[in-house]
């Protein structure tokens, strides 16, 4: 758990049981009523922007997201097939994931794939 006075760019977190990213936080000192923090949400799933303000201090969940860096090998039916450039295993994705993302894939593109 962290507050908000931990938040950062970047900072994965866990709310309402939603993994989202944090592109964007605002620390705000009203002169009347107690501070808040406006951020800018990226859900990490769909990729939808929301604008969420949290009490200052509240606590938080952070998340610890690992990336990796694959290639794009092919399509197959529904899922797509990377290989981790580390330890060259193949791995499916749902091509679902992606949403329109995948449209613009082409083989051999190298990508960053977080877990």
């Amino acid at each position: 758990m962290a507050s908000t006075a931990d938040f950062r760019n970047g900072m994965t977190i866990d709310f309402e049981g939603v993994i989202f990213s944090i592109v964007e936080f605002q620390h705000v000192k009203p002169g009347k009523g107690g501070a808040f923090v406006r951020t800018k949400l990226r859900n990490v799933k769909s990729g939808a922007v929301i604008d969420r303000t949290f009490r200052s201090g509240e606590k938080i969940t952070v998340l610890r997201m690992e990336t990796r860096n694959v290639q794009y090998i092919y399509l197959d039916g529904d899922n797509l097939v990377v290989m981790d450039n580390d330890t060259y295993d193949q791995i499916m994705v749902p091509a679902a994931m992606l949403g329109d993302a995948r449209k613009f894939l082409f083989e051999s593109m190298q990508l960053v794939m977080g877990s």
